[in-house]
């Protein structure tokens, strides 16, 4: 039986399996029907603006009959150092793509929602969660939007994070390149994105590898770059440049809607 605060706009729960971690959710009006709902995931930027994602999706997940998960990946693990290890999947031993899987596996035994393949969206250090997250679990993605990345992960022979070479030894999870190619996958970026302060990283940096900054000089230029590297992996793959916008995670959130409408709709 779900209670007053289970649907609507809740709260922030602890993630059980990691209590450093949390997750809000929206959950459709619909769901009191015990109607069974599909899984969107949205991955927060560097600013840790999960609530307000949560809000903004509130009336695509009504008409589309979506819960929406946010995950709330705070600055401080393990170390106040650590401003942004969640986009990388794996820093200082943490496994950030079993956290989220952990969080949804805790939605589906709460809610009737469909869990074996949900939609996920990041922007800016989320689309740096989700660029990555493509490589190792495939077969749990319905469709993926790319919002911006920053620091982008080729399809290369390259090390990790700058390219997939060494994934398997990392992960201990083989890249299933077949189930990539299946995935329907959005990239998007503002087309006035293009400032480089955050980006141009310096040797001295936690996250430095090598080749980090030969995507691109700026955010439009590597989503382009990432483009270009999924075209011969992804089949159905699109770009889109979003006019009069800069790097605002939330002004590009009508053309995502609009990529996972027609997956929705398809599906």
């Amino acid at each position: 039986m779900l209670g007053i605060y289970d649907v609507g706009a809740t709260a922030f729960f602890a993630s059980q399996s990691d209590q450093r971690f949390s997750y809000c959710l929206y959950v459709p009006k619909s769901i009191v029907n015990e109607s069974k709902c599909r899984l969107l995931v949205v991955i927060h930027g560097s600013r840790r603006t999960a609530e307000v994602y949560r809000d903004l999706c509130r009336d695509f997940a009504e008409t589309q009959n979506l819960i929406v998960l946010c995950p709330l990946f705070p600055i401080g693990i393990p170390t106040m150092e650590d401003t942004g290890g969640y986009k990388f999947l794996l820093d200082n031993g943490i496994r950030y793509d079993q956290i989220l899987l952990s969080m949804i596996d805790e939605v589906g035994k709460k809610y009737p929602v469909d869990i074996d393949k949900f939609y996920l969206h990041g922007f800016s250090g989320g689309g740096q969660f989700t660029n990555r997250f493509l490589y190792l679990w495939p077969e749990r993605l319905a469709a993926l939007s790319v919002g911006a990345p920053g620091l982008v992960t080729l399809y290369s022979h390259a090390d990790w994070w700058v390219g997939t070479g060494n994934l398997e030894t990392l992960f201990d999870k083989q890249m299933n390149v077949v189930a990539i190619e299946n995935v329907p996958v959005q990239i998007v970026v503002g087309e006035d994105d293009l400032d480089t302060s955050e980006i141009t990283l310096k040797e001295d940096s936690h996250y430095w590898a090598v080749g980090a900054n030969d995507a691109g000089e700026n955010r439009v230029l590597r989503a382009q770059r990432l483009f270009e590297n999924w075209q011969p992996l992804v089949d159905r793959l699109q770009f889109d440049s979003v006019k009069g916008v800069g790097h605002n995670g939330f002004e590009v959130l009508p053309e995502v809607f609009e990529f996972f409408k027609v997956i929705l709709d398809d599906s």
